[in-house]
């Protein structure tokens, strides 16, 4: 009997039919589970919120907020949530994938292609061990002589530039990762972070990573244009966009 942790997964569709054929292939996949379903972009939100599902369908064209506005308040929560875009629409796809979209199924897809997708979130989600930690409360930054300091309620904490492994958003906060399992929450943006550090040793992977290339261990692929970066000295990793990859690899040729 396997051990690991079913995969939680929330439906967004209008469409009855379209709902009724996901919950049945979904709910028929080992280590799948069907969270919870939407018929609208709100209540797709609203339900996320609620239940904080690993996998979420879109359909693009919902009533009230669209699936590519979900998607973005989705990322902005947890950029690690896996989206799949399942929709008539073949022209957003390009709008799909700037959200960093693990897949985009066009309607009328076989179940078999659905079936190959399901897989590759299973192989996904259960490469590595989940980990995650309570949030301390939020701090504010300095950096000065190749340290951070951190400021907060407690006083003051100092960290190395060179013991960060990653900076990402995370329930729209910015989180640093560092060595020996530090993590701590920012008060500022992403970018706000990014300026504060060294960019010939933190890069901007994608709208909610940094990351450090000194802590590089691989690169793999996540979606159609999407990969996974995994560091050393930690269970968390990050994801680079294609445009981003092609740049990475000019930076170490």
């Amino acid at each position: 009997m396997s051990d690991k942790q079913l995969i939680s997964v929330l439906i967004a569709d209008d469409d009855p039919g379209m709902r009724l054929i996901l919950r049945k292939k979904i709910q028929a996949t080992d280590g799948f589970y069907v969270a919870g379903e939407a018929t609208t972009g709100d209540e797709a939100m609203a339900l996320y919120d609620k239940l904080n599902p690993q996998v979420v369908f879109l359909d693009v064209d919902m009533p009230g907020k669209t699936g590519t506005e979900c998607a973005h308040l989705i990322q902005d929560q947890n950029p690690a949530c896996i989206l799949i875009f399942a929709t008539g629409h073949e022209e957003y796809m390009g709008e799909a994938f700037e959200v960093y979209a693990f897949d985009y199924l066009v309607k009328p897809f076989k179940l078999d292609r659905l079936e190959q997708t399901l897989q590759r979130i299973d192989d996904r989600l259960n490469r590595a061990p989940a980990h995650s930690l309570p949030a301390p409360a939020p701090v504010e930054t300095r950096t000065s002589a190749g340290r951070l300091m951190l400021k907060h309620k407690d006083g003051v904490t100092f960290i190395n530039l060179e013991d960060i492994l990653l900076v990402q958003r995370e329930d729209r906060a910015t989180v640093i990762y560092t060595v020996n399992d530090g993590r701590y929450v920012l008060s500022e943006s992403l970018s706000e972070t990014e300026a504060r550090l060294d960019p010939e040793v933190f890069f901007r992977c994608h709208k909610s990573y940094i990351i450090n290339l000194k802590h590089i261990r691989n690169i793999t692929p996540y979606g159609r244009w999407t990969y996974v970066v995994q560091l050393n000295g930690t269970t968390h990793d990050a994801l680079i966009t294609h445009d981003k990859y092609e740049e990475l690899e000019r930076r170490f040729s």
